[in-house]
């Protein structure tokens, strides 16, 4: 740290910026990258989100100080014997560092393109074809259930049909319309 004390001191600041967030930033970059959740535990009384929509991105989190002070810091002590004057220096890191956190914000966008929801919707049944599990009686007199694959997933739903004949178990059956969140079918 003796070679630190001897610098001029904006160069003395951004190493002292620069040596802590570039530790915390390896600890975050390790900790995502064996997937460990590393959330802030920082909660804002105010949302931060650029957008408004579903992006769970804060402008105001850990992350994204870390990212700014990374790239300012680094910045700073790369161009201090390029840029003479103290407060252009200052103005081309502070740039430097938003940009950093712009562009972090870019990944994240992109990383939740790749998002997949593959949550279970009644509608998603609709005219797909289903197995009669339990026998479904005649003309929506009571209800008998299907066993339908969604996604790769099997699941047994309730079910009747507008037709006069009852469908009997093992039966294949198509999804013809939802009503009231009872699924109606008919024999293929």
């Amino acid at each position: 740290m003796e070679i630190i004390e001897n610098l001029d001191p904006l160069l003395k600041t951004f190493w002292y910026v620069a040596i802590p967030t570039t530790l915390i930033f390896s600890v975050q970059a390790i900790m995502t990258f064996l997937g460990v959740d590393s959330t802030d535990g920082l909660e804002a009384d105010f949302d931060g989100n650029l957008d408004g929509g579903d992006t769970t991105f804060q402008l105001f989190s850990l992350r994204n100080l870390i990212n700014f002070l990374l790239g300012f810091s680094w910045t700073g002590i790369s161009f201090f014997g390029t840029i003479n004057n103290p407060i252009a220096l200052i103005i081309v890191s502070i740039i430097v560092g938003c940009l950093f956190v712009f562009l972090f914000f870019i990944i994240i966008k992109q990383v939740q393109k790749l998002e997949e929801d593959n949550s279970f919707k009644l509608q998603n049944t609709l005219d797909k074809s289903a197995e009669v599990y339990l026998s479904i009686p005649e003309n929506k007199k009571g209800k008998g259930k299907i066993m339908i694959s969604i996604k790769g997933t099997f699941h047994e739903l309730e079910a009747m049909t507008e037709h006069h004949e009852k469908i009997n178990s093992g039966t294949t059956v198509k999804v013809i319309k939802i009503e009231n969140n009872i699924i109606i079918v008919q024999p293929i």
